[in-house]
């Protein structure tokens, strides 16, 4: 009966979401103010619904409910709790219902948080929002019921896939999911405004929480998914430019673009067109991630589905949704006042630039990853290509010199006319500092690539570039510490969460350039033998067999040794999950936070060797520090005061305008 329930309660969401994507419309169109007021009402019911929806599919995944098709094909009597509960997202099925449900949990927060917004761009934005509901409601009901049931009932489930069974993947698709649909309500803002005809700076002011928000949890989101493939798989790499990751990857670097370009347009009233496209586009490439992984075009670990009926359904609401959103963007945006002018040396040009940079490179990156795909649509498979890390680190990384480089100048650059030798005299530290990094770096690792140096230099001129930045703005030993300390905490949180973002993304770019010092040792061997790599020595002690909740293990006992003492003693495992019939690799990482010693625990041979693999990664934790420091960033500026009071009032349109308006 929980079941049921939860079946009428998503056919009752897309009612109120049809209720939600026209009548408040209508009413911005007529002017009608009770027709407005139904938006709020209708997204709350929305909200409410799913709720319930999911909450019964949860219900039966806890309950191990094997007459439902999607707990039978995704869980077991055996698994624990915890995979119990993510496997009700772990599917096609159920992460679509937790997809809708985030989108309307957004659209909730609007009502919610939304007072001082204008009524008739609030419904327009929520009747938009809407639409998306109905949309993928009805792909929901129609081709993917997570309520389906099977009679009769089996007596257990086939389980979900062992590489999902795992804590990192339980909280990386809701957190990818926040990132991927938050940026839905950039996008709601985006075509209300094409629709009123205006975007100014007080639309900016509403836009920056919710793409700060979806830029956060995307941040985080894909930073908990490079850790899982980097413990989980067993390779020693952490991202691998997998169509997928890519997939993710690119509403990010859009949705950074974004945020920077709404905040040119409330300062100074300008780039207006360009931050409309960039929310059609980046909640269009989110979209997309959400095609690739449920249309059956690639194989990948990532992939839901294969189902082609399911995807020809999104392709076309991905053909609707982005067609028609350009469409009003190429009739409504030349119509939409430029502000004003700037000097091609100002702050305002250095967003500019940051903006085409993180564009080009998503571009770089959307042809690596779809060009491949395209080849095999159109040969019908007889033609593959692949396109993998090689390319994406010719092509995308040298993107970012350029614009890591400006991300410490801008800040420092006034607004309008700003004076580069006086920025860079500014940062003279943060210049001493990349200088000495290099050269400290050269002196230590003489042996290593050439280029790694100069990456930790550019690292280290962001890293000191930022805290320059944030101690001229309190007057850091320019004043008493008192005073100092006043200023500090009189200044607006955005300010403080730019700095710390910025920190984050100089401690994630000292991290992946680890990767150029990475040592590997793969052999055979044999217990009591000892293995060098980088500073360790790891002597294999023994190999233990055993049993988990719902799988049999090989476990590996090493004996870790730097300088010979013992620093560590690791077990990495091989399991087998007998119901899936699949094995997975569990890597042991011995971690100073400083770099990381990865072993994995292979086959035994015929002759009683076994085959281990081990991995010295200098400076790889730096990676997940860097990305959860500036998911923080993202956080503290998000709780900025000036965003939970509203955004400065807006001018009334003439008379003549507003009666044009849709």
């Amino acid at each position: 009966m929980t079941a049921e329930l939860g079946q009428f309660a998503i056919a009752l969401a897309l009612t109120m979401a049809l209720a939600q994507a026209v009548l408040p419309l209508v009413g911005a169109r007529r002017g009608d103010a009770a027709l407005m007021a139904t938006a709020g009402p209708a997204a709350l019911g929305q909200a409410l619904f799913l709720v319930v929806a999911f909450a019964a599919l949860t219900r039966a995944f806890v309950t191990s409910d094997f007459s439902l098709v999607v707990v039978y094909q995704n869980s077991h009597s055996l698994k624990p709790m915890l995979y119990k509960v993510a496997g009700v997202w772990g599917n096609h099925e159920g992460s679509m219902l937790l997809w809708v449900l985030i989108l309307a949990v957004f659209g909730s927060a609007v009502v919610i948080f939304g007072r001082n917004l204008p009524p008739d761009l609030k419904a327009r934005a929520l009747s938009v929002q809407a639409m998306i509901s109905v949309a993928f409601l009805t792909f929901i009901l129609f081709t993917s019921n997570p309520f389906a049931r099977l009679d009769p009932a089996p007596l257990d489930g086939t389980d979900l896939n062992p590489l999902l069974q795992d804590p990192g993947l339980a909280f990386h698709p809701p957190m990818l999911y926040l990132g991927y649909v938050g940026f839905s309500m950039a996008f709601s803002f985006a075509i209300a405004a094409l629709i009123e005809g205006r975007v100014d700076a007080a639309w900016a002011r509403w836009v920056r929480p919710w793409t700060l928000a979806a830029w956060a949890f995307l941040t985080g989101g894909i930073a908990l998914g490079s850790w899982w493939a980097y413990y989980e798989l067993g390779w020693g790499g952490w991202w691998f430019w997998d169509p997928v990751e890519n997939a993710s990857f690119m509403p990010w670097l859009l949705g950074t673009a974004l945020l920077h370009s709404a905040l040119v347009v409330e300062r100074r009233d300008t780039l207006k067109t360009w931050t409309i496209l960039l929310a059609i586009l980046t909640f269009s490439l989110s979209l997309l991630g959400t095609f690739l992984v449920r249309s059956g075009v690639l194989t990948s670990v990532h992939a839901f589905a294969s189902d082609p009926e399911r995807g020809i359904f999104i392709l076309a609401i991905l053909i609707l949704t982005i067609g028609g959103s350009l469409i009003l963007f190429a009739i409504r945006a030349p119509a939409l006042r430029s502000g004003g002018l700037f000097s091609p040396v100002s702050r305002e040009s250095s967003l500019v630039v940051n903006n085409l940079l993180l564009s080009i490179g998503c571009a770089t990156v959307f042809i690596g990853t779809l060009y491949p795909l395209l080849i095999d649509a159109i040969s019908g498979g007889t033609d593959k290509i692949s396109v993998g890390p090689p390319f994406f680190n010719a092509t995308f990384m040298p993107l970012m010199v350029p614009m890591v480089l400006l991300m410490a100048v801008g800040p420092v650059l006034a607004w309008k006319r700003g004076e580069i030798m006086r920025a860079l005299r500014r940062l003279r530290v943060a210049m001493v500092a990349a200088i000495a990094a290099v050269a400290l770096t050269f002196a230590l690792e003489p042996d290593g690539p050439w280029l790694a140096p100069l990456a930790i230099g550019l690292a280290v001129w962001l890293f000191a570039g930022a805290l320059v930045q944030w101690a001229e703005r309190i007057k850091l030993f320019a004043v008493p510490l008192r005073e100092s300390l006043r200023r500090m905490a009189g200044l607006p949180r955005a300010a403080h969460g730019l700095t710390i973002a910025h920190v984050g993304v100089a401690i994630l770019i000292a991290g992946i350039t680890g990767a150029a010092w990475q040592q590997e040792a793969i052999q055979l061997q044999r217990p009591g033998e000892s293995v060098a790599v980088g500073a360790y020595t790891a002597t294999l002690v023994a190999v233990e067999e055993g049993e988990g909740p719902n799988y049999t293990y090989e476990r590996g006992l090493l004996r870790v040794s730097r300088g010979g003492r013992e620093v560590a003693t690791l077990t990495p495992e091989r399991r087998f999950y007998p119901v899936a019939g699949m094995p997975t690799t569990e890597a042991a990482i011995r971690t100073t936070f400083l770099a990381d010693f990865y072993a994995v625990l292979g086959e035994r041979d015929e002759s009683g060797a076994w085959i281990t693999r081990y991995y010295y990664n200098p400076l790889v934790p730096w990676i997940w520090i860097g990305a959860l420091v500036a998911m923080f960033g993202g956080l503290v500026s998000l709780s900025d005061r000036r965003h939970r009071v509203g955004a400065p009032a807006r001018h009334k349109l003439p008379h003549a305008a507003a009666q044009a308006a849709p």
